[in-house]
């Protein structure tokens, strides 16, 4: 975790910083003004704390740390994606990506630094993992993704997605509490219900959202449709079979009635056959879901998947809608600088 002796500013409740404040012979209002500049103006340094006079600033200086997420280079999709690696105070790298459409902008955010779950067809997957993002740290990759966006399309951000780098489920807290800040009036302000959190199936946490009752949206990432497939593709299969997690995802909806997405990467000959699309068709039976995304594979040079021919892929595609499921084809975004789906990887790059 961050190496620091003073304790992060960010991590105080403004409760906490109102009894800091007293304590300190200072105004309570003192505490309302460095609050909004942690989380409603973004301030990254205490100097830029502009309305707070020379002394106090270098007082909280000298008393508490302020990291904060640098962009650290950036790169440019023919396609309008803009992929951010971003730098850690303690030196990390990690990626989020944001993905323009004409009706949306849509940051796809990371939540740990590398991946533990091995996911065989996920660049992230072949990293290790050196520690989950704190939830100032998520909150800092939506900021910048959001200024971006901003920026380059003239859109704020309308929707974000947890599917960058990391198992958001294995990083519960700091995920939560980050969606928390940033759907906060005084964060922000973006609807839970325009937030989905991705989870390759941790069935355990998927019930533990069901019992918070959390407002966000769930993605399940099946990617196969039965269990000695997806054991080969996904080792967190081993702990977290199919059915558990249909129990999960239903005990889920039973509490919150929130959307549920299922995620499934075409792989050729592998998970691309009607026999396939049946299965998956039992599974989509037993779980209210709202949608079955079905993903285009982006190749990665540890892995040899491919994916199908348009053909094979449209085949797949109507025999889903002939059965009645409510199937979308998810085309890639940002293949030219590696910022689709399961591309992500701290390649070097120049900037």
């Amino acid at each position: 975790m961050l190496n620091t002796d003073k304790k992060n500013i960010r991590h105080l409740s403004q409760d906490e910083l109102t009894q800091y404040f007293e304590e300190m012979g200072e105004k309570k209002f003192r505490a309302k003004q460095v609050y909004e500049w942690i989380w409603l103006k973004h301030a990254h340094t205490f100097d830029a704390m502009t309305n707070l006079s020379k002394e106090l600033r270098a007082k909280l200086s000298e008393h508490f740390s302020l990291p904060a997420l640098t962009v650290d280079a950036t790169q440019y999709s023919a396609d309008g994606t803009v992929k951010s690696r971003f730098r850690t105070t303690d030196g990390h790298l990690v990626e989020g990506v944001l993905i323009p459409t004409e009706n949306r902008q849509t940051a796809c955010v990371s939540s740990q630094i590398g991946c533990s779950l091995s996911c065989k067809f996920c660049a992230t997957g072949y990293m290790d993992r050196k520690r989950n993002l704190s939830y100032d740290e998520i909150y800092d990759e939506v900021v910048l993704i959001n200024q971006q966006a901003e920026r380059v399309h003239g859109k704020k951000l309308s929707n974000i997605v947890f599917m960058g780098m990391g198992e958001p489920l294995l990083n519960y807290k700091n995920v939560l509490k980050a969606i928390e800040r940033i759907s906060a009036e005084d964060g922000l302000g973006m609807s839970p219900r325009r937030i989905t959190v991705s989870t390759a199936g941790v069935a355990k946490m998927i019930r533990q959202l069901g019992d918070d009752k959390v407002r966000f949206k769930l993605a399940l990432s099946l990617h196969a449709a039965n269990d000695e497939k997806r054991h080969e593709i996904m080792p967190i299969n081993d702990t977290n079979n199919i059915k558990s997690l249909i129990d999960a995802l239903n005990y889920f909806y039973q509490q919150t009635g929130n959307e549920i997405t299922f995620e499934y990467i075409l792989f050729n000959n592998f998970n691309d056959s009607l026999k396939d699309a049946d299965e998956l068709i039992k599974i989509y039976r037993q779980v209210p879901a709202d949608l079955i995304n079905i993903i285009e594979y982006n190749p990665i040079d540890l892995a040899q998947f491919s994916k199908p021919d348009e053909a094979t892929t449209d085949k797949f595609m109507q025999y889903l809608e002939k059965h009645r499921v409510n199937v979308r084809l998810r085309r890639s975004r940002g293949k030219d600088i590696d910022a689709a789906c399961g591309q992500l990887a701290n390649k070097e790059v120049d900037v």
